[in-house]
């Protein structure tokens, strides 16, 4: 490839990679909390199952600190929910962009009251509402809420996202001059390499540290890999900070160079968040859930239909035994860049036979099906990321209320991106018993569905391999009494805390405080929480619960609890002192 040529390309990637930005006014937004600009993470940081959407902004792990608007514009959405974002605020710019702030404690005050009318009256905590422009409109640096930890957050912070406006598409928003400052490349810790002869699935990364030097990063080992695989392709694990934290935080971008041409690259530049799950493809994700490590791959997968690579295949043919430059570039948005620069060479003597090669597997880009006499199972076209090998197992398991065998299908560590359907032929069942079925998944973690009857076989979706196991449940869920004694005595109490708990799940729960509906928040879905309100009436009331699983069976409580007016107690009058009074000996007697 010319000079002209390769200087074409590293231009018109360099356009990829901030194409975003050329639209928008970089100045346009503000930092929404009154602190220096720090963050513990970064758009595009590796999470589980999913890229990080935004920054999420340090609070130095202090709750309740206001936070402000970015910018001008209306406030278009509010969203209440127990995981995600908690409680959280949209607002829509002038400028075609939207920003979001997750996990707030606390709406600013006409906010918090309008959104809490509608909850009671639409009788449910967990609530999304949309505005039009007119209903609360804010400006620039306008106070909107308090930073908390609510929703799937694990400690005090801001989660702050722009998007755009009409797509909902996220962008990255350190695109923008929001006062971070950052003059630190990114970091490599290790290199993977694979066999692209075969499926990732279907073998071990062979692994190569990295040290850095003076002149940049090389290979701990010879800086020549000699190999057996004719077509091959790399992974890494790398991370960034900024300047001033030692907090790691994902990498914005890496390209591939092979004798230095450009081979293939992504960028995390933008994304939706039904694209946000394809990370499972752009990771490898069995070493991921075996080593709890990542490992970022430099070539898309088979079956890799989102947005983080934008040229190339990413994979390295050797088609003859000369020796082959490989130029791996990390970057950060700033475009502080670091090099790992080393060989490759192909050695025939090392070629090895592709293990798997006569196994069912379940390949990408096709609809596939796995069925036996008692157990179904189908895939969408677009499941997976590459060919998974299949595994079966039929497993005498007994269990209480168990009416099939537990079935074991594939290893629980290989992604599958798209839910299927999983059919279980159903045994002789009473009719009265068969809306109780659930069907249980036994692996990264255990759950239940409930399971669809239909022409003898019970249905269910899932997303994940695993063990799979059909049972009737007739059990109602249990829950913890408030206290003791006939009317209990709530006088000194804070909240009222239930903690509903069954064995399928819980499906709904209700509470009414003397037949009025009572609104219990579920945040991060510990516990069901009433927090007394300084306007709740003293005196003697009545509270009934409905719990419900995801069976149908309900469990109904009722309590009579007293709440009165906290009097202190009365001090006690301070009393003269006693004087001691002593006897006078006489001179010359003796005490006895």
């Amino acid at each position: 490839m010319s000079k002209l040529l390769l200087a074409i390309c590293s231009v018109f990637f360099y356009l990829l990679l901030h194409a975003q930005t050329l639209s928008f006014d970089k100045n346009y937004f503000q930092w929404p909390v009154k602190l220096k600009p720090a963050i513990v993470a970064n758009f595009g940081e590796l999470r589980p199952s999913h890229w990080h959407m935004g920054l999420d902004i340090r609070t130095n792990q202090k709750e309740n600190l206001p936070v402000f608007a970015a910018a001008g514009g209306y406030i278009s959405r509010i969203t209440v929910q127990p995981f995600g974002f908690g409680k959280a605020i949209y607002i829509n710019h002038p400028n075609g962009l939207t920003t979001v702030y997750g996990h707030l404690n606390k709406f600013f005050s006409a906010l918090d009251s309008f959104v809490t009318d509608q909850q009671r009256r639409n009788e449910r905590w967990e609530i999304s509402i949309r505005f039009d422009k007119k209903k609360f409109p804010v400006h620039k640096g306008q106070f909107i809420g308090y930073s908390g930890n609510t929703g799937s957050s694990q400690g005090p912070h801001v989660h702050f996202e722009i998007r755009n406006t009409a797509t909902d598409r996220c962008i990255n928003p350190q695109f923008f001059d929001l006062g971070l400052n950052d003059n630190v490349s990114p970091e490599f810790i290790r290199l993977a390499l694979y066999n692209r002869n075969q499926s990732t699935y279907a073998q071990q990364p062979l692994l190569f540290a990295i040290s850095k030097t003076k002149n940049g990063y090389q290979l701990k080992s010879d800086s020549i890999i000699k190999t057996g695989f004719s077509k091959l392709s790399f992974a890494i694990t790398a991370i960034d900070k900024i300047s001033g934290s030692n907090n790691p935080n994902g990498i914005y971008s890496a390209r591939l160079y092979v004798n230095n041409q450009l081979q293939s690259g992504f960028v995390l530049d933008s994304m939706d968040y039904n694209e946000t799950n394809y990370m499972n493809a752009h990771i490898d994700y069995p070493f991921k859930i075996n080593s709890g490590l990542y490992l970022q791959h430099l070539s898309p997968l088979p079956g890799d239909l989102g947005p983080a690579y934008k040229t190339g295949n990413g994979i390295v043919e050797l088609n003859d035994t000369l020796v082959k430059e490989i130029k791996i570039e990390i970057s950060d948005v700033n475009r502080n860049i670091s090099c790992l620069v080393f060989n490759v060479q192909y050695d025939d003597s090392l070629a090895a036979a592709i293990t798997n090669k006569n196994r069912e597997m379940l390949a990408p880009g096709r609809q596939n099906e796995f069925i036996r006499p008692d157990f179904k199972i189908s895939f969408g076209r677009n499941s997976f990321y590459d060919s998974v090998p299949v595994t079966f197992l039929k497993l005498k398991k007994p269990a209480n209320n168990a009416i099939t065998d537990a079935y074991q299908f594939c290893n629980d560590s290989y992604p599958v991106h798209e839910s299927f359907e999983l059919q279980l032929k159903m045994p002789a069942v009473p009719e009265h018993l068969r809306n109780k079925i659930v069907i249980s998944h036994s692996g990264q973690e255990f759950y239940r569905k409930k399971a669809l009857v239909n022409e003898g076989w019970m249905l269910a979706e899932f997303n994940e391999f695993g063990s799979f196991q059909a049972f009737i449940d007739t059990t109602p869920p249990v829950i913890n009494d408030p206290g003791k004694g006939d009317t209990i005595d709530l006088s000194l109490a804070n909240a009222i805390l239930f903690y509903p708990k069954d064995e399928s799940g819980i499906g709904t729960f209700r509470a009414e405080l003397n037949g009025t509906w009572l609104m219990f928040d579920n945040d991060k879905g510990n516990a069901w929480r009433y927090n007394f309100e300084k306007s709740f009436p003293y005196g003697v009331h009545h509270l009934k619960i409905w719990v419900t699983d995801i069976a149908g069976n309900q469990l109904v409580k009722q309590w009579w609890f007293k709440r009165n007016p906290y009097i202190p107690p009365k001090k006690k009058a301070a009393g003269k002192k006693k004087t001691a009074k002593h006897k006078l000996k006489s001179p010359g007697k003796k005490e006895k």
